[in-house]
Protein backbone atom coordinates (compact mmCIF):
# COMPACT_ATOMS: atom_id res chain seq x y z
CA UNK A 1 0.00 0.00 0.00
CA UNK A 2 2.81 2.45 0.79
CA UNK A 3 4.08 4.55 -2.13
CA UNK A 4 6.69 2.42 -3.95
CA UNK A 5 8.74 5.49 -4.89
CA UNK A 6 8.95 6.46 -1.23
CA UNK A 7 9.95 2.93 -0.22
CA UNK A 8 12.75 2.88 -2.76
CA UNK A 9 13.93 6.36 -1.80
CA UNK A 10 13.92 5.47 1.90
CA UNK A 11 16.07 2.37 1.27
CA UNK A 12 18.59 4.32 -0.84
CA UNK A 13 18.74 7.09 1.78
CA UNK A 14 19.25 4.60 4.61
CA UNK A 15 22.06 2.75 2.83
CA UNK A 16 23.41 5.75 0.89
CA UNK A 17 23.93 3.45 -2.06
CA UNK A 18 21.82 2.71 -5.13
CA UNK A 19 23.61 -0.62 -5.56
CA UNK A 20 22.99 -1.80 -1.99
CA UNK A 21 19.39 -0.60 -2.16
CA UNK A 22 18.82 -2.57 -5.37
CA UNK A 23 20.14 -5.69 -3.65
CA UNK A 24 18.03 -5.14 -0.54
CA UNK A 25 14.87 -4.54 -2.60
CA UNK A 26 15.56 -7.33 -5.12
CA UNK A 27 15.44 -4.79 -7.95
CA UNK A 28 17.81 -3.77 -10.71
CA UNK A 29 19.84 -0.61 -10.15
CA UNK A 30 18.23 1.20 -13.15
CA UNK A 31 14.79 0.47 -11.68
CA UNK A 32 15.85 1.94 -8.33
CA UNK A 33 17.26 5.03 -10.05
CA UNK A 34 14.03 5.44 -12.04
CA UNK A 35 11.86 5.34 -8.90
CA UNK A 36 14.01 7.95 -7.14
CA UNK A 37 13.96 10.24 -10.17
CA UNK A 38 10.17 9.97 -10.30
CA UNK A 39 9.99 11.11 -6.68
CA UNK A 40 12.39 13.98 -7.39
CA UNK A 41 10.22 15.03 -10.34
CA UNK A 42 7.13 14.85 -8.11
CA UNK A 43 8.67 17.30 -5.62
CA UNK A 44 10.54 19.22 -8.33
CA UNK A 45 13.80 19.11 -6.35
CA UNK A 46 16.91 16.99 -5.97
CA UNK A 47 16.83 14.57 -3.03
CA UNK A 48 20.43 13.36 -3.43
CA UNK A 49 23.72 15.01 -4.23
CA UNK A 50 25.81 12.77 -6.48
CA UNK A 51 29.58 13.41 -6.52
CA UNK A 52 32.55 11.12 -7.25
CA UNK A 53 30.46 7.94 -7.18
CA UNK A 54 29.11 8.83 -3.72
CA UNK A 55 25.70 10.13 -2.73
CA UNK A 56 24.43 12.21 0.16
CA UNK A 57 21.04 13.61 1.09
CA UNK A 58 20.17 17.18 0.20
CA UNK A 59 18.33 19.29 2.77
CA UNK A 60 15.06 18.39 1.06
CA UNK A 61 16.12 14.74 0.90
CA UNK A 62 16.82 14.69 4.63
CA UNK A 63 13.36 16.10 5.34
CA UNK A 64 11.68 13.50 3.08
CA UNK A 65 13.72 10.74 4.73
CA UNK A 66 12.59 11.77 8.22
CA UNK A 67 8.93 11.82 7.21
CA UNK A 68 9.27 8.55 5.30
CA UNK A 69 10.66 6.80 8.39
CA UNK A 70 7.68 7.98 10.44
CA UNK A 71 5.23 6.98 7.69
CA UNK A 72 6.60 3.44 7.44
CA UNK A 73 6.67 2.98 11.20
CA UNK A 74 3.01 4.04 11.42
CA UNK A 75 2.21 1.79 8.45
CA UNK A 76 3.72 -1.22 10.27
CA UNK A 77 1.79 -0.34 13.43
CA UNK A 78 -1.44 -0.22 11.41
CA UNK A 79 -0.65 -3.57 9.76
CA UNK A 80 0.01 -5.17 13.14
CA UNK A 81 -3.09 -3.68 14.73
CA UNK A 82 -5.34 -5.08 12.01
CA UNK A 83 -3.62 -8.48 12.03
CA UNK A 84 -4.00 -8.73 15.80
CA UNK A 85 -7.74 -8.13 15.37
CA UNK A 86 -8.04 -10.77 12.66
CA UNK A 87 -5.52 -13.22 14.14
CA UNK A 88 -3.54 -13.22 10.88
CA UNK A 89 0.22 -13.66 10.95
CA UNK A 90 1.69 -12.96 7.54
CA UNK A 91 4.14 -10.78 5.70
CA UNK A 92 7.78 -10.94 4.63
CA UNK A 93 10.61 -11.55 7.11
CA UNK A 94 14.19 -10.84 6.13
CA UNK A 95 16.62 -12.78 8.30
CA UNK A 96 20.39 -12.70 8.23
CA UNK A 97 22.64 -15.44 9.56
CA UNK A 98 26.33 -16.09 9.70
CA UNK A 99 27.46 -19.05 7.64
CA UNK A 100 27.64 -21.77 10.29
CA UNK A 101 24.18 -20.94 11.65
CA UNK A 102 22.61 -20.62 8.19
CA UNK A 103 23.92 -24.03 7.11
CA UNK A 104 23.47 -26.08 10.27
CA UNK A 105 20.91 -24.48 12.60
CA UNK A 106 18.36 -22.44 10.65
CA UNK A 107 17.05 -24.95 8.08
CA UNK A 108 15.14 -27.03 10.64
CA UNK A 109 14.07 -23.98 12.67
CA UNK A 110 12.72 -22.08 9.65
CA UNK A 111 11.14 -25.23 8.22
CA UNK A 112 9.16 -25.78 11.43
CA UNK A 113 8.22 -22.09 11.60
CA UNK A 114 7.02 -22.09 7.98
CA UNK A 115 4.82 -25.12 8.63
CA UNK A 116 3.21 -23.30 11.56
CA UNK A 117 2.89 -19.96 9.76
CA UNK A 118 2.53 -20.74 6.02
CA UNK A 119 1.52 -17.16 5.15
CA UNK A 120 4.86 -15.74 6.31
CA UNK A 121 7.44 -15.51 3.53
CA UNK A 122 11.05 -15.72 4.71
CA UNK A 123 14.11 -14.37 2.93
CA UNK A 124 17.51 -15.40 4.25
CA UNK A 125 20.72 -13.45 3.72
CA UNK A 126 23.98 -15.25 4.54
CA UNK A 127 27.19 -13.46 5.48
CA UNK A 128 29.86 -13.58 8.16
CA UNK A 129 29.16 -12.13 11.60
CA UNK A 130 30.46 -8.64 10.74
CA UNK A 131 28.25 -8.54 7.66
CA UNK A 132 25.13 -9.60 9.55
CA UNK A 133 25.67 -7.03 12.31
CA UNK A 134 26.12 -4.34 9.63
CA UNK A 135 22.81 -5.39 7.99
CA UNK A 136 21.02 -5.09 11.35
CA UNK A 137 22.59 -1.68 11.98
CA UNK A 138 21.41 -0.48 8.55
CA UNK A 139 17.91 -2.03 8.84
CA UNK A 140 18.53 -4.25 5.82
CA UNK A 141 17.27 -7.27 7.79
CA UNK A 142 14.65 -7.69 10.53
CA UNK A 143 16.63 -10.16 12.61
CA UNK A 144 20.20 -11.45 12.64
CA UNK A 145 21.57 -14.66 14.11
CA UNK A 146 25.32 -14.57 14.74
CA UNK A 147 28.07 -16.74 16.18
CA UNK A 148 30.26 -14.26 18.03
CA UNK A 149 30.01 -11.45 20.58
CA UNK A 150 28.35 -8.26 19.24
CA UNK A 151 30.17 -5.08 20.26
CA UNK A 152 27.48 -2.55 19.23
CA UNK A 153 25.71 -1.59 22.48
CA UNK A 154 22.88 0.08 20.53
CA UNK A 155 21.64 -3.31 19.31
CA UNK A 156 19.60 -5.82 21.30
CA UNK A 157 21.46 -9.12 21.66
CA UNK A 158 19.78 -12.23 23.04
CA UNK A 159 21.65 -15.47 23.69
CA UNK A 160 20.21 -18.55 21.96
CA UNK A 161 22.68 -21.14 23.20
CA UNK A 162 26.40 -21.76 23.61
CA UNK A 163 28.29 -23.60 20.87
CA UNK A 164 31.33 -25.79 21.53
CA UNK A 165 34.36 -25.58 19.24
CA UNK A 166 36.70 -28.53 18.73
CA UNK A 167 39.91 -29.25 16.84
CA UNK A 168 39.47 -31.44 13.77
CA UNK A 169 42.09 -33.51 11.98
CA UNK A 170 41.93 -35.99 9.06
CA UNK A 171 41.62 -39.71 9.62
CA UNK A 172 45.07 -41.22 10.19
CA UNK A 173 46.58 -37.97 11.52
CA UNK A 174 49.21 -38.21 14.27
CA UNK A 175 46.71 -36.73 16.75
CA UNK A 176 43.69 -38.74 15.62
CA UNK A 177 43.74 -41.01 18.68
CA UNK A 178 43.85 -38.14 21.17
CA UNK A 179 40.82 -37.32 23.35
CA UNK A 180 41.99 -33.74 23.98
CA UNK A 181 44.71 -31.34 22.89
CA UNK A 182 46.16 -28.03 24.01
CA UNK A 183 46.32 -25.11 21.59
CA UNK A 184 50.13 -25.02 21.80
CA UNK A 185 50.21 -28.54 20.33
CA UNK A 186 47.79 -27.65 17.54
CA UNK A 187 49.99 -24.71 16.53
CA UNK A 188 52.64 -27.15 15.36
CA UNK A 189 50.52 -28.17 12.36
CA UNK A 190 49.44 -26.33 9.17
CA UNK A 191 46.17 -24.53 9.95
CA UNK A 192 43.12 -23.84 7.75
CA UNK A 193 41.36 -20.62 8.74
CA UNK A 194 38.05 -18.83 8.07
CA UNK A 195 38.08 -15.42 6.39
CA UNK A 196 38.36 -12.08 8.23
CA UNK A 197 35.04 -11.04 9.76
CA UNK A 198 34.06 -14.65 10.52
CA UNK A 199 32.70 -15.22 14.01
CA UNK A 200 34.64 -18.48 14.29
CA UNK A 201 37.90 -16.74 13.42
CA UNK A 202 37.31 -13.93 15.92
CA UNK A 203 36.53 -16.37 18.74
CA UNK A 204 39.73 -18.33 18.08
CA UNK A 205 41.86 -15.17 17.99
CA UNK A 206 40.29 -14.04 21.29
CA UNK A 207 41.08 -17.48 22.72
CA UNK A 208 44.73 -17.13 21.71
CA UNK A 209 45.00 -13.71 23.32
CA UNK A 210 43.24 -14.88 26.50
CA UNK A 211 45.69 -17.77 26.87
CA UNK A 212 48.72 -15.52 26.43
CA UNK A 213 49.57 -16.38 22.80
CA UNK A 214 50.07 -14.05 19.85
CA UNK A 215 47.23 -13.74 17.36
CA UNK A 216 49.61 -14.65 14.53
CA UNK A 217 50.73 -17.87 16.25
CA UNK A 218 48.56 -20.00 13.93
CA UNK A 219 50.47 -21.47 11.01
CA UNK A 220 47.78 -20.42 8.50
CA UNK A 221 48.31 -21.98 5.08
CA UNK A 222 44.79 -21.52 3.69
CA UNK A 223 41.80 -19.20 4.25
CA UNK A 224 38.35 -20.41 3.14
CA UNK A 225 34.91 -18.84 3.35
CA UNK A 226 32.67 -21.71 4.38
CA UNK A 227 32.62 -24.61 6.87
CA UNK A 228 32.01 -27.14 4.08
CA UNK A 229 35.10 -25.99 2.16
CA UNK A 230 37.23 -26.16 5.30
CA UNK A 231 36.02 -29.66 6.17
CA UNK A 232 36.86 -30.79 2.65
CA UNK A 233 40.38 -29.38 2.98
CA UNK A 234 40.89 -31.17 6.30
CA UNK A 235 39.60 -34.44 4.84
CA UNK A 236 42.10 -34.02 2.01
CA UNK A 237 44.93 -33.80 4.56
CA UNK A 238 45.86 -30.19 3.78
CA UNK A 239 45.82 -29.11 7.43
CA UNK A 240 43.93 -28.98 10.72
CA UNK A 241 41.40 -26.47 12.04
CA UNK A 242 38.97 -25.55 14.82
CA UNK A 243 35.24 -25.69 14.10
CA UNK A 244 31.83 -25.90 15.70
CA UNK A 245 31.07 -29.41 16.94
CA UNK A 246 27.51 -28.92 15.65
CA UNK A 247 28.77 -28.90 12.02
CA UNK A 248 30.57 -32.25 12.14
CA UNK A 249 27.95 -34.98 12.67
CA UNK A 250 28.04 -36.36 9.12
CA UNK A 251 31.82 -36.47 8.81
CA UNK A 252 32.34 -38.02 12.25
CA UNK A 253 29.72 -40.68 11.49
CA UNK A 254 31.47 -41.47 8.18
CA UNK A 255 34.87 -41.47 9.89
CA UNK A 256 36.46 -39.03 7.43
CA UNK A 257 37.60 -36.63 10.16
CA UNK A 258 38.26 -36.80 13.90
CA UNK A 259 37.07 -34.21 16.45
CA UNK A 260 39.31 -33.56 19.47
CA UNK A 261 38.37 -31.54 22.56
CA UNK A 262 40.48 -28.47 23.30
CA UNK A 263 42.05 -27.74 26.69
CA UNK A 264 40.90 -25.32 27.93
CA UNK A 265 37.63 -25.61 26.03
CA UNK A 266 36.28 -22.95 23.64
CA UNK A 267 32.63 -21.95 23.60
CA UNK A 268 30.99 -19.09 21.75
CA UNK A 269 27.44 -17.71 21.77
CA UNK A 270 24.82 -18.21 19.09
CA UNK A 271 22.76 -15.02 19.50
CA UNK A 272 19.81 -13.14 18.04
CA UNK A 273 20.51 -9.49 17.25
CA UNK A 274 18.05 -6.78 16.26
CA UNK A 275 17.40 -3.06 16.62
CA UNK A 276 16.49 -2.06 20.17
CA UNK A 277 13.94 0.59 19.38
CA UNK A 278 12.66 -0.39 15.97
CA UNK A 279 8.95 -1.22 15.83
CA UNK A 280 8.73 -4.90 14.89
CA UNK A 281 5.95 -6.45 12.87
CA UNK A 282 4.05 -9.23 14.57
CA UNK A 283 5.62 -11.95 12.40
CA UNK A 284 9.09 -10.97 13.71
CA UNK A 285 7.90 -11.25 17.31
CA UNK A 286 6.37 -14.65 16.56
CA UNK A 287 9.63 -15.82 14.98
CA UNK A 288 11.61 -14.64 18.02
CA UNK A 289 9.31 -16.53 20.37
CA UNK A 290 9.47 -19.61 18.15
CA UNK A 291 13.27 -19.40 18.00
CA UNK A 292 13.55 -19.04 21.79
CA UNK A 293 11.56 -22.25 22.24
CA UNK A 294 13.72 -23.97 19.61
CA UNK A 295 16.93 -22.89 21.36
CA UNK A 296 15.62 -24.07 24.73
CA UNK A 297 14.89 -27.46 23.18
CA UNK A 298 18.38 -27.58 21.66
CA UNK A 299 19.92 -26.84 25.07
CA UNK A 300 18.03 -29.79 26.56
CA UNK A 301 19.29 -32.08 23.77
CA UNK A 302 22.89 -30.93 24.27
CA UNK A 303 22.70 -31.38 28.04
CA UNK A 304 21.34 -34.92 27.63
Amino acid sequence: MADRRLQVFHTVARLLSFTKAADALHMTQPAVTFQVRQLEEHYNTRLFDRTHNRISLTVAGQRVYEYAARIFEMYEEMENAVREMTGEISGVLIIGASTTIAEYMLPSLLGDFKRKYPDVNIRLKVSNTDGIVSMVENNVIDLGVVEATVANKNLAVELCRMDKLVAIVPRGHAMAQRKSIRMEELLEYPYICREEGSGTREVILDYLRDTGMESDALNVILELGSPEAIKGAVEAGIGVTIMSRATLNKEIELGTIVAIDLEPSIERPFSFVHQKHKFRQRAVNELLEFARSYCDAQKDVLED
